[in-house]
């Protein structure tokens, strides 16, 4: 049946008909601003937290006119936008009825280290100390930053060994970018040799004997999980081009800062080792996945990507660098991939893994940063500079990053098999006036470990019979004034803080696990059935160990709970 030309939405204008369509209407200023910022088309949907980014960064926040007007810009729903911006620490989403922050933005790390050294009195400070009309202070996880500890970020700012006058001196002088450091550039790698060897293997390299070394070394992979290098090569290589690679650059577990040291003194050398692992896979366009609290990083890494171009090392685009937003889950490489596609950091079920289905549904190599430092060093000076350092049974080097009660926290190259004394020894002993009582052996995830378990190599396999692991090498090293307690409650709030909340063992686990943990007594068997649950029933590592904390002190240090 036909219907009358007044029937449905449209009408004339008199009575209850509407003039626009539903929902928020775009603003034309706000749409010109949008325009302005990330210029004409295309604009594909893997760009969204970049052009998100765009607009944070120029007016300290997103207002919902300018999320209206980037989803009409880009084609997108306003709920795709919204659920996006939304998901990550680092944007500020504004509605038009409320308030948008002060200009600047003060951020306190509050994970273990920072804790240890005073984050929590500071950031009391700085609240009481500041106008809040004028500056707003959040408390924020790990910056990696911990050897400078406590650390606070005023904008892009980095202040070490934070303190109410240093961060009211920077205030005042409007110091809110990053310092950049000095570090070895384009022409002074070239000088030194650098892409010698990425020039050969391209012109006339074995790739098969390239990964045979690899393997050989016994180099695995440094950001956490410990997959052998060569064996990920051979899986990637065996799937159907295109291939990609994708590098996680999200160094966000606690306590872990080797990365960036690396990226702000020699970034070339991770470069080069990042363009022979590509050229072994033969992949088509590399993703640089770049945690968003190392500004310095990112533009080191833009300048020196664009001396590539320059020189005719890469095309223009073939190396892709991308900003994280403030989310830890980014660190698993599936929520990696999503956030590089523009979406919402969330862990894919798996199978199938990245290396089959990855970056934009390709078979994708990932890799972190400190793994292609050691893929250059090797294809420049041989897998021996692993497979021949030996001690207590283990072979190859580990950096470790250290930090809490010792005299110099620093990143530290020493045999993998190091023990935790010669960790603290390398890092010039206890800090003065401490005892050694407990450690973390890498991050969070791995709980705490007693000072008398100071004999096994920190290495990967090595902590299994202990219920702990390596993992990234972050070592935490605690004093007997400080509590064993009081630091696994400081990790789970991090996890409750960081869980992105897609499946119930780990958002509603670690919340709840927080409030048990918090009693003036621990009920350890509510909380060890919780941590069986976790465990069994996570997606993915962060929920898998977060249990961890709760577990080492129930073993090590029940006298505590």
């Amino acid at each position: 049946m036909a219907l009358d030309q007044k029937d449905g939405v449209w009408k004339s204008g008199r009575g209850k008909g509407r003039r626009t369509p539903k929902g928020r209407q775009l603003v034309d200023a706000a749409w010109a601003e949008v325009r302005a910022l990330i210029g004409d088309g295309p604009h594909p949907r893997d760009m969204l937290i970049e052009y998100l980014h765009l607009v944070q960064d120029r007016y300290g926040h997103l207002s919902a006119a300018h999320m209206r007007a980037l989803a009409e810009e880009m084609r997108l729903s306003q709920a795709e936008v919204y659920e996006v911006a939304t998901f990550y620490a680092h944007f500020d989403v504004v509605k038009e009825e409320e308030t948008p922050p002060p200009a600047l933005t003060i951020r306190v790390c509050d994970s273990l280290s920072c804790e240890l050294a005073g984050a929590q009195a500071l950031k009391q400070a700085l609240t009481d100390g500041l106008d809040p009309a004028q500056v707003r202070v959040l408390r924020a996880p790990c910056m990696g930053r911990c050897d400078t500890a406590p650390a606070v970020h005023l904008g892009h700012y980095s202040i070490d060994h934070a303190t109410l006058d240093k961060v009211k001196t920077a205030i005042a002088a409007g110091h809110i970018h990053a310092d950049m450091p000095e570090y070895q550039g384009f022409d002074a790698y070239r000088a030194d040799g650098g892409y010698i060897k990425l020039a050969e293997l391209r012109d006339h390299g074995d790739w098969d004997a390239v990964q045979d070394s690899i393997a050989s070394s016994g180099l695995r992979g440094l950001g956490g999980a410990g997959f052998p290098s060569g064996k990920k090569w051979s899986f990637v290589r065996s799937e159907e081009a295109p291939r990609l690679m994708a590098v996680n650059g999200d160094e966000g577990e606690p306590g872990t800062f080797k990365d960036r040291k690396y990226l702000e003194d020699a970034p070339h050398v991770f470069l080069e080792g990042m363009l022979i692992a590509a050229a072994a896979v033969d992949a088509a366009r590399i993703y640089i996945y770049m945690r968003d609290e190392y500004p310095a990083a990112i533009q080191i890494l833009r300048q020196e990507i664009a001396a590539l171009e320059a020189a005719g090392i890469i095309a223009a685009g073939y190396v892709v660098l991308r900003r994280g937003a403030g989310a830890y889950i980014c660190g698993e490489e599936s929520a990696m991939i999503e956030s590089i596609e523009g979406k919402r950091g969330i862990p894919r079920h798996r199978p199938p893994y990245v290396a089959q289905t990855g970056v934009f549904g390709r078979p994708t190599l990932v890799h972190n940063v400190e793994t292609l430092v050691w893929v250059a060093r090797i294809c420049r000076e041989g897998p021996q500079i692993l497979s021949d350092v030996v001690k207590n049974g283990r072979k190859g080097l580990r950096n470790y990053s250290v930090s809490g009660r010792v005299a110099q926290p620093g990143v530290y190259l020493l045999p993998a098999g190091s023990t935790i004394l010669d960790v603290i020894d390398a890092a010039g002993g206890m800090a003065p006036g401490h005892t050694f009582k407990a450690y973390q052996p890498g991050g969070p995830s791995s709980g705490l470990l007693p000072a008398s378990i100071n004999d096994v190599p920190l290495d990967f396999d090595t902590l299994a019979d202990y219920g702990t692991f390596i993992g990234s090498a972050a070592v935490v090293v605690l004093g007997h004034t400080d509590s064993a307690r009081g630091a696994a409650l400081n990790m789970l709030d991090f996890f409750a803080s960081e869980s992105c909340g897609q499946c119930t063992p780990c958002r509603v686990g670690c919340e709840k696990a927080v409030g048990l943990m918090a009693a003036p007594k621990w009920d350890a068997d509510l909380l060890t059935d919780l941590c069986q649950v976790m465990t069994d029933a996570s997606i993915c590592g962060l929920g898998q160990a977060a249990p961890n904390p709760i577990k080492s002190v129930l073993n090590h240090f029940k006298d505590e709970v």
